[in-house]
């Protein structure tokens, strides 16, 4: 995405988490926005000295562009509901909502008052994940057939001591939303879902891994292979190098199959044949670099948003990701036995 050029958009960060601060980083340092300031209710987050506070959403001043809400996903309705009374154009991070109907009363109040939204599911930003779905639309690899993801990674314990993971804490809206995002953006809607939970080697009554099975409408089928106890050099982050937090390996974890042949990602390996009996052959291919943080790209288009750009991914988009990641939730907590909730 390029930059945008034009009117200098004046912005409100709305959560002083970890993804908030950067977003706040991020918006000081775009030619083409000016901070308003960040809004949370805990006066102690450090967002730097020259950052005006404000505990509450209706305490900024008028004359705000837009939002974005980087907020606890529970309060996502409540604050972008605030967000488009005020006429504010939102970034909301993902997932867009912890429920269907949250997210579908938040659609229908930015439709009434007129403004666009954007859902930060950034891993569309990444130039190899748009150059992939290129790929496919193109038909490098045929008619696709299958695809298999694995995401895979043994989360400290300490993530889960003193927080709101103690009694939650699924892989599934935390970390696999990004995964089922991908598959919708590359390969179209999903039409079925079949889960199958794993052990619990922590013992505390949680999701940790699983195997899901899915349908997709374009007549594919994926399998995602998950867990959040197991070390491993497969995973998006890890692939990708993406997050300072998880350990960079470079190796795939997501291979697609199609009628003419088979892709690899993220390293493009693109493999082309015929039939068994003739080995299928690799054709080199220029893997896309980012030319810039998917985060700042996301931010660039936020602003193409605000003046009348289609979003990359909106609210009602959006929804349609947490729906089918929701119903995986649903699926393996039932054949747990556990209680509703994430």
């Amino acid at each position: 995405m390029a930059d945008w050029c034009g009117d200098v958009k004046r912005i409100v960060v709305v959560g002083g988490g970890l993804i908030g601060i950067r977003q706040v980083k991020a918006v000081q340092a775009h030619h083409d926005c000016e901070l308003v300031g960040l809004v949370d209710p805990d006066m102690r987050i450090d967002a730097g000295a020259d950052v005006a506070r404000f505990a509450d959403m209706d305490d900024v001043p008028d004359g705000v562009d837009g939002a974005i809400i980087a907020t606890p996903t529970g309060l996502h309705t409540a604050h972008g509901v605030t967000a488009a009374k005020r006429g504010w154009h939102v970034l909301i991070e993902k997932p867009v909502s912890d429920n269907v109907g949250g997210a579908d009363v938040m659609q229908a109040a930015l439709t009434q008052a007129g403004v666009q939204s954007l859902v930060g599911h950034h891993r569309r930003y990444h130039a190899s994940v748009r150059q992939l779905r290129a790929m496919l639309a193109e038909g490098a690899i045929g008619t696709p057939v299958t695809a298999t993801l694995i995401w895979a990674m043994r989360k400290p314990d300490t993530y889960f001591e003193g927080n709101w993971r103690t009694a939650g804490g699924s892989p599934v809206l935390i970390n696999l939303v990004h995964d089922i995002d991908i598959l919708r953006f590359v390969l179209g809607e999903i039409a079925e879902v079949v889960c199958l939970p794993g052990q619990s080697l922590r013992r505390d009554g949680r999701i940790e891994s699983g195997a899901i099975a899915l349908r997709l409408e374009c007549g594919a089928t994926a399998t995602i292979s998950f867990a959040d106890t197991a070390p491993s050099p497969w995973g998006f982050e890890a692939g990708t190098g993406e997050n300072p937090n998880i350990g960079t390996t470079g190796q795939d974890m997501m291979w697609i199959t199609g009628s003419k042949g088979g892709i690899s990602f993220p390293s493009m390996s693109l493999w082309q044949g015929v039939a068994w009996g003739q080995a299928a052959k690799r054709t080199p291919v220029d893997v896309a670099v980012n030319t810039a943080e998917p985060l700042h790209a996301q931010l660039d288009h936020f602003l193409e948003v605000m003046n009348g750009a289609t979003p990359l991914i909106d609210v009602a988009d959006a929804t349609r990701t947490l729906a089918i990641a929701l119903e995986i939730e649903a699926q393996l907590r039932a054949r747990l036995g556990l209680l509703s909730g994430h």
